[in-house]
């Protein structure tokens, strides 16, 4: 048998947050809130995800369909789709991206400002779909790939789906004050 000190939780210790509860003020005491500093900024990165305006083949028009007022992307931050890719943070392969399409999906890529985030949308995007041919290339072979949306095309609500992934993907990631001071 194997005998075990007993520790009373923290939340169990008489008086261990007193003193830190008694150094505000009752009138402020439902208006702070704590947090860390890559919470804060994750939190804005995430309920600001500016998209590109890049649509390569009939997923584009399931792309376009999602910032309309009937699926309204807006209600998650995402609605300012940017022509230019210095001005956007998230890049959407909607359509099948094609050898001599490949070099320009690189280059756009390379322009987006750091941090940059890519979703894959529709089966020839992620694995050339129906389209087997040598002149298709999946997407993850030209740039690094977030989240892939399955679906041939898929439907607007699947694309809002992943980018509530990503928002949760962008709220996890750790070391963004670093990254962002270029600490890291």
């Amino acid at each position: 048998m194997e005998l075990r000190e007993y520790r009373a939780p923290l939340d169990e210790v008489e008086g261990l947050y007193t003193k830190i509860d008694q150094d505000v003020p009752p009138e402020l005491q439902d208006s702070i809130l704590t947090t860390t500093v890559d919470n804060a900024i994750n939190w804005a990165r995430k309920n600001s995800i500016w998209p590109m305006t890049f649509g390569l083949a009939c997923c584009a028009i399931e792309m376009m369909a999602m910032s309309a007022p009937r699926f309204d992307i807006s209600r998650f931050g995402a609605e300012v789709f940017r022509g230019s890719p210095r001005q956007s943070d998230l890049m959407i392969i909607a359509g099948r991206v094609s050898q001599k399409m490949a070099p320009v999906v690189r280059k756009l890529y390379q322009q987006m400002p750091e941090p940059r985030w890519v979703i894959s949308m529709g089966a020839c995007a992620t694995s050339t779909g129906v389209f087997s041919n040598y002149a298709l290339v999946p997407v993850n072979q030209v740039i690094p790939v977030d989240v892939y949306v399955p679906g041939c095309p898929p439907r607007p609500e699947q694309l809002i789906y992943s980018i509530l992934l990503l928002q949760k993907k962008i709220q996890g990631e750790t070391g963004t004050l670093k990254n962002v001071l270029n600490l890291g």
